[in-house]
This record gives structure tokens, sequence and C-alpha cells, in this order.
């Protein structure tokens, strides 16, 4: 049959002539009909009115090179058009979004719908169908601006969820702070900054952070704290630290600060030249009324500046973290007075003749609290060498005031009373809840009894929940002393006889290790594997002298571990 314009058109259902004629004629759908070569051989009505173009003006004519332009007006390439490879392969296609130029110049945005056209199983062209999508296009495009501000405004929360998670984590500020850098860059920003009011009246950039991670090379810069509210606030910087201020830069200006700026104007806009901002926010860490210092954002693409909700986001991630470095600063100078008061209250080991001492005593890592771990060693008034290791439950002051109360009190009772170790420890148990602030506590107590100069020397000792020794033989073997095991102090009075004890020669040459539970004990193992690596790595350092010996198996404790360490080692000379 033919078409509308007198062109075969193959396939199509066979029918009176005229009707198929009115029918394409009469659809409101636009519809063209190209050849092969995808050049226009018939259009329909709708087709003319949509493209201000007469089907004589289009006849003929590369249907691609004609109409199809991309949302800027340009030629799309050949290549990338995908009713030309739907033509060349022989199949239907259709998309959304796309753009055809009518013929008084202006854009068209379409979707279409295109199927061969076949006659004895040969495709002889394409039926292309296309509708007026600028309605479509512009509620397309409300959908997705809505869309994305709804993931973007999810994204910040998310962030800023994060970050008070990970943060509530440390309570160290350097970490902290490198916490806070990582998560901003790159999902925020591309760089940021952090300054840190210091307690010499200063400003400290203490953490930078690029795209190829952090970077030192901003860093330590220092300048004057800025003057009070409304004294020379020439950069945001300044107003950030002053007025709790925070400022948004949507548009960051390219020029270096001038000579007469003050330090930390200058400070500021030297950074945003150098990194090549396009956009900046910087906002105050803390509340208007305990400002420690400031956080600064930038992005370097001028298409995706900050906005009003990136500020939002920004001061709210700022004031959280200016908290938590509050809070960090209150608790490192809490830390470094409980660690002092615990080392002064460590007191120096005695010489008892030809027996050798040597004692540890290792912070928890930095992040962690400090613990009540202690040791201690000094001569009776018998002659016997009293031992002491012991850690109070309980942390930073308070533990370190319950290690100092039953330092003072066991070493008096152990004067004053000679008898066995268990003896000593009960009365210890009996008197803790009354005159001590201390809940609960392990220790050992041990005597060494012999002449200091020729032996032979025997241990006594009592544990009150606490590891066993480690017991180092001149034959190259090791074994824990389990003996002597009693309750922790504060679970209460013991009953029956008391206080277990126990007895074990100490051979010429052997060496003691006591140690508090951080040694042994570490997250990413059980306390069986802890046991089993002090007793290798001590007998692998045990022919070395005493202090190496004590450093080595320190230095052999794996990482992770949030516990402090107290360690006291006895060696028996060699015959």
């Amino acid at each position: 049959m033919r078409d509308a314009v007198g062109d075969d058109v193959g396939s199509w259902p066979v029918g009176e002539p005229g009707f198929w004629r009115q029918v394409v004629e009469r659809l409101v759908t636009a519809v063209l009909v190209l050849d092969t070569a995808g050049r226009v051989t018939a259009a329909n009505a709708a087709a003319e009115r949509l493209l201000g173009r007469t089907t004589a003006a289009m006849r003929g004519a590369d249907a691609h090179d004609l109409l199809h332009r991309d949302a800027d007006g340009n030629r799309v390439p050949r290549g990338r058009c995908s009713l030309l490879r739907a033509l060349a392969e022989g199949k239907e296609a259709r998309g959304e979004g796309g753009t055809y130029l009518r013929g008084d110049g202006r854009l068209l945005a379409v979707s279409w719908s295109a199927s061969p056209l076949t006659e004895d199983g040969s495709v002889k062209g394409m039926a292309l169908l296309f509708a007026d999508a600028t309605g479509d296009r512009h509620v397309y495009r409300e959908r997705t601006a809505r869309t994305r501000a709804l993931e973007d405004l999810n994204e910040r929360l998310s962030l800023v969820a994060e970050i008070t998670d990970v943060l509530g984590q440390t309570l160290e500020t350097d970490e902290a702070l490198a916490r806070l850098v990582r998560l901003l860059v790159p999902r925020l920003a591309d760089w940021a900054a952090v300054d840190l009011r210091t307690g010499s009246g200063e400003v400290h950039r203490v953490a930078v952070t690029g795209p190829e991670g952090r970077d030192a090379g901003f860093q330590g810069r220092r300048g004057p704290a800025p003057a009070e509210a409304g004294e020379g606030q020439d950069s945001p910087l300044d107003r950030a630290l002053t007025g709790g201020e925070s400022v948004l830069q949507e548009r960051v200006a390219a020029v270096p600060p001038a000579a007469g700026h003050l330090p930390l104007a200058a400070l500021h806009s030297g950074f945003l030249a150098a990194v090549g901002a396009s956009s900046a926010v910087t906002v105050p860490l803390g509340t208007r009324d305990r400002i420690t210092g400031a956080l600064t954002v930038v992005r370097t693409d001028p298409t995706h500046p900050f906005d009003e909700g990136d500020l939002v986001a920004v001061s709210d991630v700022g004031r959280r973290v200016g908290v938590v470095i509050d809070n960090t600063r209150r608790y490192g100078r809490q830390r470094a007075v409980a660690e002092a008061m615990q080392r002064n209250l460590l007191a120096p080991l005695p010489r008892p003749g030809h027996l050798r001492l040597a004692a540890r005593y290792q912070p928890a890592p930095a992040g962690s609290q400090v613990g009540g771990d202690w040791y201690d060693a000094f001569t009776l008034k018998d002659g016997a060498l009293a031992l002491v290791i012991g850690d109070v439950v309980g942390h930073d002051l308070t533990a370190a005031a319950g290690m100092a109360q039953l330092h003072g009190i066991l070493r008096s009772l152990a004067w004053d009373h000679t008898g066995p170790p268990g003896a000593v420890v009960d009365r210890l148990d009996a008197a803790m809840p009354v005159i001590t602030t201390v809940p609960l506590a392990t220790l050992i107590l041990a005597r060494v009894e012999g002449d200091p100069d020729t032996g032979p020397w025997t241990l006594h000792w009592t544990s009150a929940g606490h590891p066993p020794p480690l017991l180092l033989s001149p034959d190259g073997t090791a074994c824990y002393l389990e003996a002597g095991q009693g309750l922790l102090l504060g679970t209460g009075p013991a009953t029956g006889a008391g206080r277990p004890d126990a007895t074990h020669p100490l051979e010429p040459g052997s060496t003691l290790l006591l140690y508090t539970d951080g040694l042994v004990e570490t997250p990413s193992s059980d306390l069986d594997t802890g046991l089993d690596r002090l007793r290798r790595h001590a007998l692998a350092h045990a022919p070395e002298p005493l202090d190496t010996l004590c450093d080595r198996v320190l230095a052999d404790v794996p990482p992770g571990s949030t516990d402090d360490v107290a360690l006291l080692a006895l060696r028996v000379p060699p015959p």
C-alpha cells in the first residue's frame, strides 16, 4: 500500500488506502517516517505543527542532522544517537529527555518511540513517534531537584550523626580532630582546617586535610588570638573566634591578603588562596560563651558551592566538636594529674643484698583512662623482702587515690604483722571498706625469705584474685605459680582458715615476674592467649639483664591495649 505522501510502507496492515492516510493525519502524536538511511520520507500534520516545519521542507533531509540537538542547542555526535543505532540494528527504541530543533530556532523537549518498518523480513525504514515533553521535563526537573535536596539533607544529617558517634569514642584531642577531618574530606568538602585557641593567648592551626590526606605543610601556623568582638574582625576566622559567628563564603575571590591585614585574616585568606578555594564555610567550635577554636571547610569546584544548608550542617558539627574538644582538654588535665600522682606514689625500689629488682609502670595509651595499677617492694622488720603488685578497680583520680590508700595501709600492716601474707591481706580486706574508698581490688603480697646475700631463698605469697606470678627457671623453662589463689579484695570477709598461702623455692639464677592484667589482656585476644604470649616472650629474653627483660616484655604487648601496666621483676643471683 502507499502512505499519506505516496511512499511504500511495507508491512503496514492492508486495508483501504485512504483509511491509513486518515489515521496518520488525525493522530495527535507527531509521526515521521524515515528510510534506512535516516532521511525523512513522510510527516503528519502533528509533526509539522510541533516542529514548525512543512513536510516538503523536511522530506529527504537527514532527520538526525536536521533535528537532534543537546540541551544547549549543539549538534549531537551521530555515535551517541540511540535512534540511529536502533535504525541500523532494526530494533525498537524509545527515549526521554531528547531535544529537537524547530524551524523557528527554538529547542523542543521531546519523548519519542521508534519502530522498524519491515517487508518480507527486511527493514525498509523507521516510524518515529514523538511528543512535546516540555511540561514533563519541568516536572521531572522539579522532582529531581526535590529528590536531590532530600538526599543532600539526609547526607548532612547522616554526616553529623556519624561525626558525633565517632568523636564520642575518643578522649584525646589530636585523635578527635584527625577523625573529624577524615569524615569531612571528601564527603562534604575538598579541604578542612582546624584552628584552636591555646592557653598562651594564640590561635594554632592544628589539623589540615585535603584531597590527598593530611597536609602538614599548612599546619603549625600561629597567630595572636583575636581581640574582643567588634575589634578588628576583618575575616571569617576572626568573626568565628570572637563573636561565635558562622560565615558562608559562597564565592571566594582569589585575592591574596593585603599587607595591612591582621594576622588571622592573613592566615585565613592565604590558606583559601593556596588551595584554590571557590567557596568556604568557617564556624566556631563550641558555643558562644565557650569557643575553643574554628573549623574551616573549602570546596574548589565553582559549580558546586556551599549553600545555606551546608552552613547549618557545618555549624552543628562545630558546636558538637567544640564540646568534644573541651571535654578532651579537661580529661587530659585530669589524666596528667592522675598519672603524675600515680608515678609519684610508686616508691623507689630497695637493693636487698645480691637480689636484683626492676619495675616498670606504663600508662594506658592516649585516649584511654588511667588505671589503678601499682607495684611496691620494701624490706620488712624481720629482714624479709616484701613484693606487692596490685590493681584497683576504677579510673582516673579515683583509682590513683584508691591505690595510694591501699599502698599506705598495706605497708603499715605488713610491717606490723610478720605473719604469713594471707593473714596480712585478710586484715587489709577487713579494713578496706572502713578506711578507703576502694570498692574492689586485686593484688599479690609476697615475702622473699632467706639471707639477702647468700640465700637460699623461698617465696611465700597469697593472691587476691590477681594473675599468677611467672617464674623463669635457669634451665630455660617457665611456669605460672597458680597456688595461693583467694577472692578479690572487697568481695566480703574470708571464711574458715582465712586466705590461702603458697610457698615455692627460688633457684639461683631464676627470675620472678609480677604483673597486672594489662600485660596479658587485650581486646583482640583472650587471657590464655595473653598468658602464653607472656611466657614465650619472657623466656626469649630471660638471659638478658633484668632492666632489658622488663623493657622487652612491655614492648611485646600487642597494639590495642586500653589498660595500664605495672611490672615488678626479681632476679635471684646465680650460684
